[in-house]
């Protein structure tokens, strides 16, 4: 435990250093709140906001451990780009993406953020806990530019300008483990596997399942990674040995599809659930696949793209429209929800005739009870909070589209319902 907290520690030392030492080198950038003016139509504007565009950034990861969730992300977020502006753009003006990719590599992650920070009025999404993290005191502070990471640890609770969409990764959790108790057999007295990367997501999911565990009588054995790790022999072969009836993985998609491949190499058959981003349906095509679909689940914060709503479909339509030659993934479903959900919050901005940062902000607590379309109702009145503490199961199934079906309906666990993130 000591040493996870020093690891955990080194790496938030590490990465505020890095936040201070980009910061001093664009002292000179316009701060929040200076070079107000009024702009076309009457409405106040600022940072990233011109008479003719409003300009958005995206902090992604398209070369590193999310590759696969960062393209999805990003190409949903520029289908909603582009369909906003063929619609006539908002408050009069066109949406532009700047779009940067850190490769899950700290120092990019943060060098971008940067670079963008004093062109953009927010950003739709910043993928990594862990630099999100990073740069939360510089966006309370100075910055309060909107960020919608794709990103759920409960540390980023509390900002009135980094907000959560959907469950934080510890009520998440909770989620998976009463799955795994109601409906997989995993009863009091049993021993529970976690694996899970070191830093923010993973430290925030632990703190789910002990939570889960303890109230139901379960015992964590835990298995901390690194994201570099790719091979998770060792960890199944400690599980194993540890007599787990169950695994929950809180990684990316590669160490999720190592797991249960070796798992089920190695006879370990128990069933694994993982928390959302730890899978990428493009993994079905893989030597896992056959094993995937048959012990493996994972908690998600809306319905699958696959999924049978009027939205779902349009957007599968109007993606695959797009892109031909690209699979479907919930990345989709993420990024654009949190592109309609930035969309929603400039529309009520123009509206207030306030499209600062600060107007943009003050705009978003306003939607109380947004519907993306894929089952969950958001609620951002409260910056405490996560939008929402519903989950959705879902289990790998290449015969469906997008290679996802559900088995578990929108629902928050009754442990869940108590927990404060």
């Amino acid at each position: 435990m000591n040493h996870r907290r020093q690891a955990v520690r080194g790496l938030a030392a590490a990465l505020a250093a890095l936040v201070a030492l980009t910061a001093a080198g664009c002292s000179s950038k316009a701060k929040t709140g200076d070079g107000k003016q009024t702009g076309a139509g009457g409405v106040q504007t600022g940072e990233g906001v011109t008479d003719k565009t409003i300009t958005l950034g995206a902090l992604t990861d398209m070369t590193g451990v999310y590759a696969t969730l960062g393209k999805s992300v990003t190409q949903a977020q520029q289908l909603y780009v582009k369909q906003v502006n063929a619609a006539g753009g908002i408050c009069g003006r066109q949406l532009a993406l700047t779009v940067r990719d850190h490769g899950y590599d700290p120092q990019k992650a943060l060098a971008a953020y940067t670079e963008l920070e004093p062109k953009v009025v927010g950003y739709t999404q910043f993928i990594g806990s862990p630099f999100v993290a990073a740069v939360k005191p510089q966006v309370d502070g100075k910055d309060k530019g909107l960020v919608l990471p794709q990103a759920w640890s409960a540390s980023l609770l509390g900002s009135p300008y980094i907000r959560v969409l959907g469950a934080t990764y510890d009520v998440e959790t909770i989620n998976a483990v009463d799955f795994l108790l109601k409906e997989k057999g995993l009863k009091s007295g049993d021993k529970l596997g976690h694996v899970y990367f070191e830093g923010d997501y993973g430290e925030n999911a632990l703190k789910g399942s002990k939570y889960a565990a303890e109230k139901a009588g379960v015992t964590v054995v835990e298995q901390k990674i690194k994201p570099t790790d790719n091979d998770m022999s060792a960890q199944v072969s400690a599980l194993k040995q540890a007599g787990v009836k169950a695994v929950v993985i809180s990684a990316g998609p590669r160490q999720a599809a190592s797991l249960v491949g070796v798992a089920a190499a190695t006879g370990l058959k128990v069933p694994v659930v993982g928390n959302n981003s730890a899978f990428a349906p493009q993994l079905l095509g893989t030597q896992a696949g056959p094993a995937l679909e048959k012990m493996y689940w994972f908690a998600s914060p809306s319905l699958p793209i696959g999924a049978d709503t009027p939205t779902a479909k349009k957007l599968v339509a109007d993606y695959q429209a797009a892109y031909p030659g690209d699979s479907l993934d919930n990345g989709i479903v993420a990024g654009w929800t949190a592109a309609g959900v930035f969309g929603e919050a400039l529309k009520k901005a123009c509206a207030d005739k306030d499209l600062t940062r600060e107007g943009v902000d003050k705009a978003l607590l306003s939607l109380k009870a947004h519907d993306a379309g894929f089952g969950m109702t958001h609620d951002l009145g409260d910056p405490k909070a996560p939008s929402s503490r519903e989950s959705v199961i879902i289990q790998p199934d290449k015969s469906v589209p997008g290679g996802m079906r559900t088995v578990r309906q929108p629902f928050v666990a009754e442990a869940a319902k108590s927990y404060t993130p």
